[in-house]
């Protein structure tokens, strides 16, 4: 019996157990992580340096990422900003953007924790996607796609662009453009981008080109970038992390290019190969901030149910202490058919609405068993059975499952996805 441990919120669980624990190797030798980020911007892919954009006199936003993505910011920014020092941009000319999407305003904890020591030197808000006064028209993308961005992004005469690059469940890879778009865009354009994820009406379901790890084709992550390509961001700057979420590479330079040098790293750190589907999957988001709310790990449920056979198992822990993540997500479960959920999405789109037909699909296809603050009701509404505890799960579970069931543990599934060897 092997002791597996698996994060819950801020809590470690630890179960025993001779499933196979499914991981990734991190590269035996980290970089020191400030040296790498200024071999990064030194280094630029496809760009100049910073030194050869930025001049004294220019004002210069800095898109970053918000509390429900951790990218090592507290790190990157005073170094990015330190730059922009020796560069001739003094503080009061520098500003910082927390890209929210459709996301709630964070709170003056959070924001130190995302600029670590330059909080309350350098200005920071918080995008703004219902405000029209806070957002300029770019017009459309060749598909007609409305573009509507942060007035204050769109504004200053340099924009930079932060983040980390991760698996994302229908864009392909988080960072690079998603930093931009939905990052600092208007509602409407948030939902006009991700309602590429459909096929044409009389087609119906899902297009199975936006997926995870996949941006060939995918009309979600080539609706994103054209319509970040709009602002013309002047230069990124994107963490890989490590499952332990230490930087393993940065890539700075042009927005498409070194994101696409940065997703190939991230593929190889974040994808395992298992020899055949599992009857059951042990499923930990990978503790806070990655189950900060349902909406954040439903990532994980996402990844963890391609280890498992149709009609197999999911025990997902994921505290959700911050609940749904969106106030109108839980309403879209009065829809308990799909045919009828996908056509109510259809005639009035929302992202929300969007995982949450994405989180019964699942619930009609595995048995879902979840762990979590949400009770008997709520965790039903979504299709899914409710365990107090994991001891709990782990007994409901194996009451439906075969004589020697196959099963996998995932301690990390926000961040690992599996692939079954071909």
């Amino acid at each position: 019996m092997d002791r597996i441990s698996l994060k819950y919120g801020s809590k470690t669980l630890r179960i025993e157990s001779r499933a196979q624990v499914l991981t990734t190797d991190s590269p035996q030798d980290l970089p020191d992580p400030i040296e790498e980020i200024r071999r990064a911007l030194s280094h630029p892919i496809a760009s100049p340096a910073l030194a050869e954009i930025v001049s004294p006199g220019a004002r210069v936003v800095i898109v970053t990422s918000d509390i429900t993505r951790y990218t090592c910011s507290e790190i990157y920014l005073p170094i990015l900003v330190e730059e922009l020092n020796r560069c001739g941009i003094p503080d009061q000319d520098i500003e910082i953007v927390i890209a929210l999407g459709i996301h709630r305003k964070q709170t003056a904890e959070e924001h130190q924790k995302i600029l670590g020591s330059i909080y309350g030197r350098i200005a920071a808000y918080d995008h703004e996607c219902d405000d029209p006064e806070q957002l300029i028209e770019l017009g459309q993308t060749s598909s007609g796609l409305p573009v509507q961005i942060n007035r204050r992004v769109m504004t200053a005469d340099r924009i930079i662009v932060t983040g980390t690059i991760g698996l994302h469940y229908f864009a392909g890879f988080g960072g690079g453009r998603k930093s931009l778009v939905p990052g600092v865009a208007s509602r409407t354009t948030c939902m006009a981008t991700h309602f590429a994820i459909f096929n044409p009406p009389e087609q119906g379901g899902r297009n199975t080109k936006a997926r995870t790890a996949n941006l060939d084709g995918n009309p979600v992550h080539q609706a994103i970038l054209e319509a970040a390509q709009m602002i013309k961001p002047d230069f990124l700057l994107n963490t890989v992390l490590t499952t332990d979420k230490q930087i393993a590479k940065v890539f700075c330079g042009e927005l498409e290019q070194a994101h696409l040098a940065g997703c190939e790293l991230a593929q190889t750190l974040y994808t395992t190969t298992l020899d055949q589907l599992a009857d059951l999957a042990i499923v930990s988001c990978g503790g806070h901030p990655k189950d900060i709310n349902f909406i954040q790990a439903h990532k994980a449920l996402d990844y963890g149910v391609q280890a498992i056979r149709q009609g197999g198992t999911v025990i997902l822990l994921a505290a959700c202490p911050d609940g749904f993540g969106n106030a109108t997500f839980f309403d879209w479960f009065r829809y308990e058919e799909l045919d009828v959920f996908e056509k109510a999405l259809r005639s009035r789109y929302e992202i929300n609405g969007q995982t949450a037909w994405s989180t019964l699909s699942k619930a009609r296809t595995w048995r879902i068993i979840l762990i979590s603050e949400f009770n008997r009701e709520q965790t039903e509404k979504m299709g899914m059975e409710k365990a107090n505890h994991l001891d709990e799960a782990l007994q409901m579970a194996y009451k439906q499952l075969p004589e020697n069931p196959e099963i996998v543990v995932i301690p990390d599934g926000g961040t690992i996805l599996p692939v079954i060897r071909q």
